[in-house]
Order: C-alpha cells, then sequence, then structure tokens
C-alpha cells in the first residue's frame, strides 16, 4: 500500500507532465474542484481561470520540475512544499524562474487531489549576520 507522500508526489509527477503537455483533461483530473493557485506575482486563480491559459495557449510550459519536496501528512489533507522550476512563456513573454512551491493536496475516497498552488520566488538573500 501506497503511503500518503508516495501519493502526493506522483500526483506531483503527473501534474508536472500535464502542464508541460497543455494537457487540460489531465489537469481537470488533478484539481479539486474549488481548486485555488496564487502565483508568484501574487496573483489568485481559481480553477477555470487556471485551466483557461493552458485551453487558450496563453500559457506555454516548455520545461517544468518539482525537486526537493518534502510531504506533511494531515489525514485527509496533505502540504508538501519543494522547488518548482520552470521554462515557460505566457503570453509569448518569458515566465521562466525558481519558485518555492506549497501544494496543498485533500484525499476525496480513495483519490488525492490538488486543492491550491502557492508559487512564491526563489530570490538570493543577504547573508545573515
Amino acid at each position: 500500500m501506497a503511503t500518503t507522500e508516495q501519493h502526493v508526489l506522483d500526483l506531483g509527477q503527473h501534474w508536472a507532465s500535464a502542464e508541460q503537455r497543455a494537457d487540460v483533461a489531465a489537469l481537470d483530473e488533478l484539481a479539486a474542484a474549488d481548486f485555488t493557485l496564487v502565483g508568484p506575482a501574487g496573483f489568485v486563480l481559481d480553477r477555470a481561470q487556471w485551466l483557461e491559459r493552458y485551453r487558450s495557449g496563453a500559457l506555454v510550459t516548455h520545461a517544468l520540475s518539482w525537486t526537493d519536496v518534502t510531504v506533511r501528512d494531515y489525514g485527509d489533507t496533505a502540504v508538501a512544499v519543494g522547488v518548482h522550476t520552470q521554462r515557460a512563456s505566457y503570453r509569448e513573454h518569458a515566465a521562466d524562474g525558481r519558485f518555492r512551491a506549497t501544494h496543498v493536496l485533500v484525499r476525496r475516497g480513495e483519490r488525492w487531489l490538488l486543492a491550491s498552488v502557492h508559487l512564491s520566488p526563489i530570490v538570493t538573500s543577504p547573508t545573515s549576520a
């Protein structure tokens, strides 16, 4: 039997692959009905808006990885924090970056669904004294 951590990591890989393929049907299957994305500049997209970026071709993801992931299990909820690295374009403008990504997942029956993604840019910070 797979652990919560394994389910979350597997879902994360399916999500990254679906984004690269702009596979709206797969993304739709992976997302909870009330899915919310908080983007790296603080914008908020609901599920329909998130999916429309792929459906319309406005967002093109050339490469996407989700690495260095740690998962915390809270029963029917899991929080996963990792590094999201992408090469992408939005409306033909570069949208490349490295982000700290927090994914919130919920269990619905035997399935895990992505409820939220929050991206924060990873910037070099000054050394603490």
